[in-house]
């Protein structure tokens, strides 16, 4: 699968096997491993390249109308370059004729939401105390403690 954005031609392809391999940058958006293996084995994982990896997603199927993004990670350093909105973009695209609405969760991080909301979720609902609830160890975006998982979520 390949699609081009204002740049570059960048691939990305869908991933079925040893997904694992992707661990590393899969802690980068979800930094308890028992937490991605929720999901992992169960989602469709996709990979970004450009010339090497750049970003990943995973979406799993929540129902015969809503799929979720539970995880999507660029490397700190290729941050800030379109990857991770070109990601959003081919896997909106490419679930459009399955799915009526993707939803996200993320923590309460204005920049966060912001980028989400650039992208074409609004917010949805709120998961109180999902962070503390659900992780071993207290979770921090910037100087900012998740507590709250938001739920955001675009018409497909």
């Amino acid at each position: 699968m390949n699609t081009k954005n204002d740049r570059d031609l960048v691939t990305i392809e869908k991933i079925t096997e040893n997904k694992k391999q992707f661990l590393d940058l899969l802690l980068l958006a979800d930094e308890q491993e028992n937490m991605i293996d929720r999901y992992l084995t169960r989602g469709d994982l996709f990979a970004l390249y450009d010339d090497d990896l750049k970003s990943v997603c995973v979406v799993v199927q929540i129902n015969s109308d809503t799929c979720e993004l539970k995880n999507i990670a660029t490397y700190d350093r290729y941050q800030g370059r379109g990857y991770g909105r070109t990601l959003i973009n081919f896997i909106s695209d490419f679930y459009k004729n399955d799915y009526k609405i993707m939803l996200v969760g993320t923590g309460e991080t204005p920049a966060i939401l912001s980028f989400y909301e650039s992208c074409g979720f609004e917010i949805s609902h709120r998961v109180t105390n999902f962070f503390t609830d659900n992780y071993d160890h207290p979770i921090f975006e910037g100087e900012i403690q998740l507590i709250d998982m938001i739920y955001l979520k675009k018409n497909l």
